[in-house]
């Protein structure tokens, strides 16, 4: 072959023509994981958050004190704020199109670049709005400004008609935005779902108590009001009093506070942080932070400065109390069991990506930290006896973690590669193989559901990170060099086949959990054939057990029942619930959507869940291995065959 002449083809081939310019919104319709991290049903709820966050950055700026979000039969939400409304006059770079218009239909178009406008806000990028534009079947803005209405529509980001004078309005100003998600993006199935727009509502509020939201719902939802009206004048204390409800506390009251910023040569505002913590002797700690109202739930450099303060504090008042044991305490010590929740405004903050999930901003660490730990370190002074059974709680925590550092570093010092666990276990108090069980959950918003409902002194959490890998069709190397695996063989403390031994096993009972649905059998079946040719001796001795989540609850007033399966809930339906009004069914689609304390009645709680033992049936143990080997090997033509020899079991499939 002439591979002059082959290359000089390939190149001809390859030409101007073949650079395309994404140009407007398509680049948001062609790649929506870009901007709002994929096309899932939290990433759906994204579209809301951003338009809400525009409502508040108007109430956060003091220009609006009301947002009221509507949410329609249709599944399509409304945004209203009595802000200033949108600019509807023509923009000075696109004469023939209106301010409103540019900043809906152009990416990086809109006023928060500067702190001109806003001191702070949660959109900074320009992308917000218009994005949610792009992935929208139909969107209606209507802008109130000088007591006249303006009113413009859009189809996938494009506008279906010019911006209209639709009218004097007299008692009302600001900006409305009615939106319904393109199903062409986020399936036809997907819809924003009321109850989780009701809490992002709520917590909005609790942000920033300047501001009233009115929700409104026009159609019945189990366990979500029809309508209500947020307004906490305590802001996070509010919060934070409501989230440790019927918690025991060591502190009657939560050490919360709110310090503004400034500028030293000026003396002017330049943002604020509020917090609120408290502690809890029995309980796992958990920790909300935001920044700007914008939700950051892998923390950043705001929860960095805040934890930083705490432990100065404590470290601080030990010293001086003469307590040297207060030496030991790290952030981990002071996290176990606090409540946490701190919030800040900031100008120009920086997140990492668009869904700004953290905070990046580095100064932002050292304005959380100088602001909290003088009024920390106050708060601690004021009170010694609270001080000092603050620092005991912590003290004993720092004990149990260095007491279980050691104990482990003793049973596995014959074994290198087993001093440490991997970092995704959330582990138990107790360190013994009785009386104490793991159980392997599918993802991390599982995950945190479990942990909140989980029984800390027996019961650990090890999330797995999608479908593990099918042993029955990959080489032993790559078996032994699975990241997931080797966690997997880590938390329990064995090794893999030959090497396997029972003795080494560190909990008693290993309780797979997953969905209720497709996904969450397979990754189960891929689980028991990694335990059956791995770790049989595991099963035979049962350990080995499968969690049994219900796939409905259904409440009547304040009766609430669990239904495994649809017949259960067929019959629970036909005899009735024993309350009055009308029976409300929901169904759950996966365990993170379960509450905690759903999950924990329900599942978790030894005393009320049904486990499934998974056994090998003994007269027959040739014939499941055989089956395993069918079903989960490499030989997909024995798959078919089995799906053809038992179809007549089917008696009807839901596609």
């Amino acid at each position: 072959m002439d591979t002059h002449t082959q290359t000089s083809t390939d190149e001809s081939q390859y030409t101007a023509e073949d650079i395309e310019i994404l140009e407007g919104l398509t680049p948001v319709r062609r790649h929506p994981g870009m901007y709002i991290g994929g096309t899932d049903e939290k990433s759906l709820h994204h579209l809301a958050a951003e338009i809400i966050d525009n409502a508040m950055d108007e109430a956060v700026a003091g220009f609006a004190d009301r947002i009221d979000i509507e949410f329609h039969e249709n599944h399509s939400l409304t945004v209203r704020d009595n802000g200033r409304g949108i600019p509807i006059d023509s923009h000075p770079k696109y004469p023939n199109k209106s301010a409103l218009e540019v900043i809906l239909t152009t990416l990086h178009a809109g006023g928060k670049f500067s702190n001109k406008i806003y001191q702070t806000s949660g959109g900074l990028h320009g992308v917000g709005v218009s994005v949610v534009n792009a992935l929208s079947e139909s969107m209606v803005v209507e802008i109130v400004r000088n007591q006249k209405r303006y009113q413009q529509s859009y189809n996938r980001g494009k506008p279906t008609s010019e911006l209209i004078f639709a009218g004097k309005l007299t008692n009302r100003r600001g900006t409305s935005i009615t939106f319904l998600p393109d199903p062409e993006i986020f399936g036809q199935k997907a819809r924003l779902k009321a109850r989780t727009l009701f809490k992002l509502a709520r917590s909005k509020a609790f942000l920033f108590s300047g501001v009233r939201i009115n929700w409104l719902c026009h159609f019945e939802v189990d366990d979500v009001p029809k309508k209500a009206q947020f307004h906490f004048p305590g802001g996070l204390t509010d919060y934070h009093i409501e989230s440790v409800s019927g918690l025991e506390l060591i502190s009657k009251t939560p050490f919360a506070g709110k310090v503004d910023f400034a500028e030293k040569s000026n003396g002017q505002t330049t943002g604020s942080v509020e917090w609120a913590v408290n502690w809890t002797p029995y309980d796992d700690g958990v920790a909300h932070s935001y920044c700007n109202t914008i939700p950051t739930p892998l923390g950043g450099t705001h929860e960095a400065g805040f934890w930083a303060a705490l432990l100065k504090g404590i470290k601080t008042f030990s010293s001086i109390v003469g307590n040297k044991a207060g030496e030991q305490i790290i952030k981990e010590d002071i996290q176990s069991n606090a409540w946490g929740l701190v919030s800040c405004f900031i100008q120009d903050p920086k997140f990492s990506g668009q869904t700004k999930e953290r905070l990046a901003t580095s100064q932002a660490q050292k304005l959380v930290e100088s602001s909290v730990r003088d009024h920390f370190e106050n708060w601690l002074a004021s009170d010694p006896v609270l001080a000092n059974r603050i620092i005991g709680l912590l003290i004993l925590r720092a004990e149990e973690r260095i007491k279980r550092k050691k104990e482990k570093a003793t049973i596995r010092k014959t074994a290198t590669n087993r001093l440490r666990l991997p970092g995704k276990l959330v582990d138990c108090a107790l360190n013994q193989n009785t009386d104490t069980e793991i159980f392997i959950v599918e993802g991390d918003s599982a995950g945190g559901s479990a942990k909140m409902a989980r029984d800390r002194n027996t019961q650990a959490l090890l999330p797995l990170r999608g479908k593990v890998l099918n042993v029955l069709g990959a080489a032993s190397a790559k078996i032994s060099t699975n990241n997931e695996i080797k966690d997997l063989c880590l938390a329990l403390g064995v090794e893999l086949g030959p090497a396997f031994k029972l003795e080494d096993l560190r909990y008693d009972k290993i309780i797979i959990m997953t969905d209720a649905d497709v996904d969450g059998a397979h990754i189960a079946s891929l689980l028991m054939t990694f335990f059956f040719t791995q770790m049989r001796p595991l099963i035979e001795q049962g350990h080995l057990y499968l969690a049994c989540p219900p796939l409905y609850r259904l409440s009547q007033g304040p009766i609430r029942y669990y239904a495994i399966k649809e017949e259960e809930k067929e019959e629970m339906l036909k005899k009735g619930l024993g309350g009055k009004g009308k029976i409300h069914v929901s169904r759950f689609k996966g365990l993170g959507e379960m509450d905690a304390k759903d999950l924990k009645n329900t599942t978790m709680d030894p005393q009320k869940r049904v486990l499934l033992r998974v056994s090998i049936i003994e007269e027959e143990p040739d014939t499941t291995e055989r089956l395993i080997y069918r079903l989960m090997g490499k030989k997909a033509e024995e798959r078919f065959q089995f799906i053809q020899e038992n179809s007549h079991f089917a008696e009807h499939l839901d596609i």
